[in-house]
């Protein structure tokens, strides 16, 4: 579907006799609520937006000020692929609203379009294209793989190549176009990579890609999860953002007389990705298990610094295309498939831009092996860590004004109290691992 306006919702609503139409936002930590409609409340819904009680929903309002609207945004209107085409379910994305219309600070699609008009005020249209890992597995109760293939391998080692086939279908009905599909480095791992796009419709994608993954393979009788680390001793699922600046619609980060190829403004984002690069984590990869991926050993990054080549390194600015202005980008490594993609990809251009802003200095690019490094020689090039858990990264963006500003006073708070208490339930949970260890011996 390509509807712009409420004109063409209205139009493809009655000729392709949709059924009901679901309203889709998130709450603060990026979990997708919806209710659905009947085209008899279209109307009402497209102009003044469908109220609901916002108490109920995580990070949204108190309850003495739970009135919300929801309003649809008629340029995500989709048909949903795997309902029956007979009676068509179709979908709406939504911004939430106050009762005066003006826009809920507890929205955190509300967050990326500030962020995005920041940048826009600059001249700036902000592009991403995350790459999402995944595991299929079968069922939701325990972590049993489907397979034992590798990267890149094909069936019979890849048992999910008819699963991410039929997801891709699925997208692509969906107005998403994939790029790339294949089986990841764990048991039963794999990716998906959607061609990048602007930055609000991305993260609406990267939702929509999230469903889809899991719809597609209920259907089939397995589980999807983008759990970062649900499996001990093999690779984690990341998502690594692949993101750039245009400007006048060309590549700010370009530079073709440049030995990286990158102008000052692509310098200056990357070492605001790398300065900021501890404050926002904890938005970044937001859970208790984010931090058992965020490891040395199994690929995810740990330490801040950046390369062309090096895949230990935080940030990379890829060289498959080197020379090429429109493939000049840089790709930030940290964050896993399970964060809120609003508020991630907010703080993430936040951090950039505020390089480009202060001209903050690129250091040199590190490409050696820095997961074998010596400690002595990372701290002779200044190279640091990532936040080792949710309590050090809560500690790092709580102090950020960065991630405060970026985020709203109201998410900002909202986010901070509901990650303590994860925190707090999780340290003072007994798990196996301590049963086993210490009972017998203690």
């Amino acid at each position: 579907m390509n509807c712009q306006n409420i004109e063409d919702v209205y139009r493809a609503v009655k000729d392709l006799k949709v059924s009901s139409i679901q309203l889709w936002f998130t709450d603060v930590l990026g979990m997708l609520k919806s209710f659905s409609i009947r085209p008899s409340e279209l109307e009402e819904a497209m102009t003044e937006g469908m109220g609901f009680d916002g108490s109920s929903i995580e990070g949204f309002a108190r309850i003495e000020e739970s009135d919300m609207i929801a309003k649809p945004d008629p340029t995500t209107f989709q048909l949903l692929p795997w309902r029956p085409m007979d009676e068509p379910v179709a979908q709406m994305f939504c911004d939430i609203l106050q009762p005066d219309g003006s826009p809920y600070p507890g929205d955190p699609r509300y967050v990326l379009r500030r962020a995005l008009a920041k940048a826009a005020k600059k001249g700036f249209t902000y592009y991403l294209g995350p790459e999402l890992e995944f595991f299929y597995f079968a069922s939701n109760k325990n972590p049993e793989v489907l397979d034992k293939g590798g990267y890149f391998d094909s069936p019979p080692l890849d048992m999910g190549n008819d699963l991410r086939r039929q997801t891709i279908f699925a997208l692509e009905k969906l107005g998403i176009r994939v790029e790339y599909s294949h089986h990841e480095v764990a048991f039963s791992q794999h990716e998906i990579d959607m061609r990048y796009d602007e930055g609000l419709r991305m993260a609406d994608k990267t939702m929509i890609l999230r469903i889809t993954v899991k719809v597609v393979a209920m259907q089939n009788g397995c589980y999807a999860t983008f759990m970062p680390k649900p499996i001990f001793g093999i690779n984690g699922s990341g998502m690594h953002t692949h993101q750039s600046l245009f400007k006048d619609g060309k590549n700010a980060f370009y530079d073709p007389s440049d030995p990286y190829h990158l102008s000052e403004v692509g310098k200056g984002y990357i070492a605001g990705l790398l300065r900021h690069a501890r404050e926002i984590t904890a938005v970044c990869s937001q859970w208790v298990n984010s931090y058992k991926r965020l490891v040395p050993g199994y690929e995810a990054p740990v330490y801040i610094s950046w390369a062309r080549r090096n895949r230990s390194a935080l940030v990379r600015v890829p060289m498959y295309k080197p020379g090429k202005e429109e493939a000049t980008r840089c790709e930030y490594r940290a964050p896993d498939p399970a964060c809120n993609p609003y508020l991630a990809f907010a703080v993430m251009l936040a951090a950039g831009l505020k390089g480009v802003e202060n001209h903050y200095p690129l250091p040199e690019p590190v490409e050696e092996d820095i997961y074998h490094m010596p400690a002595s020689e990372r701290e002779r090039l200044g190279i640091q860590s990532l936040p080792g858990s949710l309590y050090e990264a809560i500690e790092e963006a709580e102090n950020s004004d960065l991630v405060r500003e970026t985020l709203g006073d109201h998410i900002f708070h909202k986010f901070i109290e509901n990650k303590k208490i994860e925190w707090d339930n999780y340290r003072m949970h007994v798990s196996n691992y301590e049963i086993e260890r210490y009972l017998p011996i203690l």
